[in-house]
């Protein structure tokens, strides 16, 4: 009589490293969702303090680049109003050089305390063609945002 080997069970295939890069490959995707959601709503966190900021800016110098320059005074906060009367305010612009155009190079704003103030630099290029990088500081009073220069 002759013996049979015992069969020997086929191994399992091994899978752990499939395993292991398919859940890698899964935190990696979640990780990079969670980084583009994350900066999307940090960009949107950012547009939303900043962009009023931009646009009481551009409205300022929009108005003293036409001229209007009470419209202009009336964008300027309450303590440069206290201090400048509107007649000053028109003599001194309009013996300022006109502005050609301008273009936004940056853009802060902080809330200190419940005082939110806010600084626009902007490139300035004058009708000469002479080019300058101004500051606008601005602050926020009654919701608006004003020049405080």
């Amino acid at each position: 009589m002759t013996y049979q080997p015992m069969p020997v069970p086929t191994p399992k295939p091994n899978r752990t490293l499939r395993t292991v890069l398919i859940v890698v490959a899964a935190v990696v995707a979640l990780c990079c969702l969670g980084g583009l959601g994350g900066g999307f709503w940090l960009y949107r966190t950012y547009d939303n303090a900043a962009g009023p900021a931009r646009e009481a800016t551009a409205a300022y110098l929009d108005d003293v680049r036409a001229g209007d320059y009470q419209a202009a005074y009336g964008r300027l906060c309450e303590r440069v109003r206290e201090v400048t009367t509107p007649e000053e305010f028109t003599r001194v612009q309009s013996a300022q050089e006109k502005i050609r155009s301008y273009k936004f190079t940056g853009t802060s704003v902080s809330n200190n305390n419940g005082r939110v103030r806010g600084n626009v630099t902007v490139r300035i290029v004058k009708e000469t063609g002479a080019e300058l990088t101004q500051s606008v500081p601005l602050v926020k009073e009654s919701g608006e945002w004003r020049v405080c220069q």
